[in-house]
């Protein structure tokens, strides 16, 4: 999903910022012509307009953009099903893009989701060939190794190859 790019609009000369800022305070009624035809804004959009016609009033330079969520690392794990760290080291090497606020990592809502749908895509596209390529995505690695992959350990010996959870390979 492509957001459009921020416009910046520069604040109103004096003499067109008075009549707007006069507008304002004398009416409560928002109405848009487009292409000629009337439109009553909603509230949300009409809340909006009024700010934005005021901050130009006062002769004040104004961006537009859109918002878009966006997500700590945990949260955007939790969307994706894959690990906190899994995806850390995904930003690390760019797969999914990252955006930083002092030290903490966010991550657009959005490109999670395209995640998501890539991984999907991928494995219709392994199911399609038969499954020939399955062990080439990463849903393996999202849901962790495969049961056959687990270091057991000797029983033996120290339990630092076994399982994480302390078991030291025991089923």
């Amino acid at each position: 999903m492509a957001l459009i790019a921020p416009r910046v609009t520069a604040g109103l000369p004096a003499e067109d910022a008075g009549g707007l800022a006069r507008a304002l305070r004398d009416s409560d009624d928002i109405t848009v012509f487009v292409d000629g035809t009337v439109h009553r804004l909603p509230a949300q959009a009409r809340d909006a307009v009024v700010d934005l016609l005021a901050r130009l009033s006062r002769g004040e330079a104004v961006t537009v953009s859109s918002v878009e969520e966006m997500l700590t690392t945990s949260r955007a794990a939790e969307l994706a099903g894959i690990s906190h760290t899994y995806l850390r080291n995904m930003t690390d090497r760019g797969e999914i893009p990252v955006e930083y606020r002092g030290t903490h990592r966010r991550i657009r809502q959005s490109a999670i989701l395209a995640w998501l749908e890539t991984q999907r895509r991928k494995e219709r596209e392994a199911a399609a060939d038969g499954g020939t390529h399955a062990a080439g995505t990463n849903s393996a690695r999202a849901d962790g190794p495969a049961p056959d992959s687990v270091a057991t350990g000797s029983a033996g010996g120290s339990g630092a190859s076994g399982v994480a959870d302390g078991s030291a390979g025991h089923r």
